[in-house]
C-alpha cells in the first residue's frame, strides 16, 4: 500500500550560479510518479452469494470457457455483472489448472513409491531366491550346451588329427596366418 507523501520539487544549492549561464531546470527528487495524483482506492472485495456461486460452479464444471454471448446471460441471470462472470471464470480456470497440475505431481510421486517398493522387492526376493532368468531358461542355444556330452576320447582324437592336418596344409602355402582360411569346422573350438 502506498502513501502519498507531498515532496518539494526543488533542490536546494548552496552556492550561486555564475553570471550569463542559462538557469538550471530544477531537480526532482524521488521517484517520477511520486509527485502527480495520489493512487487509486482498492476496490473492495466481491463477495457472492451461495446460489451465484453454486450457479457459477455448476457451469464451470461443463464448460470452462464461456463465449460473450453466454457469459452476459449467466451474468443476467445471476444479477452479476459481466466482468464480475468475466473474472470469476479467469480466477476459477487459475485454481483448475493449479489443482489439476497438483494431482498429476501427486499420482507421479504415488507411481514412484510404488515402482520403488517393487523394486526393493525384487531386489528383496532375489538375495533369498536362486535366480531363474526366463530368457535365459528358455534360451535353447544355452538348453542345448547344457544337454552337450563329454567329447568321446575317438571324436576328440579324429577332430585334432584332422585339424593338425588342415593346419599343416595351410601353413606350407606363403601366407600369414590371418590370412589363411579358417580350420575345419568338425575341429573345437576351446
Amino acid at each position: 500500500m502506498f502513501c502519498y507523501v507531498p515532496v518539494s520539487n526543488t533542490l536546494a544549492v548552496p552556492f550561486s550560479l555564475p553570471a550569463g549561464l542559462p538557469p538550471v531546470a530544477p531537480r526532482r527528487i524521488g521517484h517520477p510518479y511520486q509527485n502527480r495524483t495520489p493512487p487509486k482506492r482498492k476496490k473492495p472485495r466481491t463477495s457472492f452469494t451461495r446460489m451465484q456461486i453454486c450457479e457459477l460452479e455448476k457451469r464451470f464444471h461443463k464448460q470452462k470457457y464461456l463465449a460473450s454471448a453466454e457469459r452476459a446471460a449467466l451474468a443476467k441471470q445471476l444479477k452479476m455483472t459481466d466482468a464480475q462472470v468475466k473474472t470469476w471464470f479467469q480466477n476459477r480456470r487459475t485454481k483448475w489448472r493449479r489443482q489439476t497440475a497438483e494431482e498429476r505431481e501427486a499420482e507421479r510421486q504415488a507411481a514412484n513409491r510404488l515402482m520403488m517398493s517393487l523394486h526393493a522387492e525384487v531386489v528383496t526376493k532375489s538375495m533369498y531366491e536362486p535366480t531363474r532368468d526366463p530368457l535365459c531358461l528358455s534360451n535353447a542355444s544355452l538348453h542345448a550346451l547344457q544337454n552337450l556330452q563329454p567329447w568321446s576320447a575317438e571324436t576328440s582324437a579324429a577332430a585334432h588329427a584332422a585339424a593338425a592336418a588342415a593346419s599343416h596344409h595351410h601353413q606350407s602355402t606363403d601366407r600369414p596366418p590371418y590370412l589363411q582360411p579358417p580350420t575345419s569346422l568338425t575341429a573345437p573350438i576351446c
